[in-house]
């Protein structure tokens, strides 16, 4: 099976065992990832405003990468996921945005005009749907055996779930089949598609704080000994709150348990 992949910028930087997990996981599962040429940031987050065009052109043309290939195109980030999962489907439903943003791509000498063909996956919805959960766990060779962790959906693989489609917002389960399916046990917790605090951080580092200690406080109480999450800026904002278990990637519980945390 190939797959576009699309990495996005923090992948590059502040999160790079999200994706070297990821790549070295991949192989090893018998699926390859082929990032499309000259890619560029998604934007961060989805702006919902009609006429903001510019944003989601990166968004585009790694959709249309993915189309002129015939290949699905899957992201592993959060936010990388959300934001060209909600740009494809307004290239489905809005035909004056899609009409803007072809007659702009037109001046790069875009040859068809993209109008949403593309399907859009992330990296947990490969394993599930298209490798099977029970067919990944005849692949671990270190089990996670006596592990106790939680799971964390954060805000953006779960919402709008008319758009994404990816689990139930409010009763989520693929993050803890994939922790089954390592041989662990996930933890059932309240606050695992709340909000960390995330994107009022630098407006109000003390309100991001108080959500992050919950977040994290919560998890504890219910016993887990770790925080497994999909998303860098969810990691990165419960660690900078410091909190008192680790705070992983799924993509590094999956390296784990392939036997390949030491290669990759």
């Amino acid at each position: 099976m190939n797959y576009t992949y699309f990495p996005g910028c923090t992948l590059r930087n502040k999160a790079k065992e999200l994706d070297r997990y990821a790549r070295v996981s991949a192989e090893a599962l018998g699926f390859t990832l082929t990032e499309p040429e000259n890619w560029q940031c998604c934007g961060g987050i989805f702006q919902t405003a009609k006429d903001e065009i510019a944003s989601k052109l990166p968004s585009v043309r790694a959709l249309i990468a993915a189309r002129d290939k015939g290949e699905k195109l899957v992201a592993v980030c959060s936010a990388c996921y959300n934001v060209l999962k909600q740009t494809n489907h307004e290239m489905r439903t809005e035909p004056d945005f899609a009409l803007r943003v072809n007659n702009y791509l037109a001046q790069d000498k875009t040859p068809t005009a993209y109008n949403g063909e593309t399907e859009v996956l992330h990296y947990l919805e490969v394993l599930r749907d298209e490798i099977g959960f029970d067919e990944l766990a005849k692949k671990v060779v270190k089990p996670l055996a006596g592990k106790k962790i939680a799971a964390y959906y954060g805000c953006l693989l779960l919402r709008p779930a008319n758009v994404l489609g990816f689990d139930d917002p409010e009763n989520p389960t693929i993050l803890e089949n994939f922790i089954r399916a390592l041989g662990a046990e996930p933890v059932s917790w309240q606050l695992r598609n709340e909000c960390c605090g995330g994107y009022i951080a630098l407006e109000d580092a003390k309100a991001a704080k108080k959500r992050s200690n919950a977040v994290c406080e919560n998890a504890v109480n219910r016993g887990a000994d770790m925080i497994v999450t999909a998303c860098p800026l969810c990691r990165y904002n419960l660690i900078k709150n410091g909190s008192p278990i680790p705070v992983v990637y799924f993509t590094e519980l999956l390296a784990e348990a392939l036997g390949l945390k030491e290669e990759a």
